[in-house]
């Protein structure tokens, strides 16, 4: 998330929260969006950055990078939930 400062990193985390909690059909808080959102950023930062996928700097990109990490992390967050059930 370069270029949006520490405000804007938590806005977009929130945000991106928010949009991977609606598309993976979820239902968090305020503080689980923000957590997911920004751990979900870093994640999709690292994998964007690993396949040399560069979408530039601001506000769009860092929260399409956030909610893509987003979405993968519930969705890998669901795997483990679902194996731990079963045993």
């Amino acid at each position: 998330m370069s270029g949006v400062g520490i405000i804007g990193a938590i806005l977009i985390g929130i945000l991106a929260g928010w949009i991977a909690e609606k598309v993976m059909r979820r239902n968090h808080g305020l503080l689980t969006n923000l957590v997911v959102g920004v751990i979900g950023a870093f994640l999709g930062s690292f994998i964007a950055t690993t396949l040399g996928i560069g979408l530039g700097s601001g506000v769009v990109p860092s929260l399409v990078v956030a909610t893509a990490g987003a979405i993968l992390l519930l969705f890998l967050f669901g795997l483990f939930q679902r194996r731990r059930r079963t045993f």
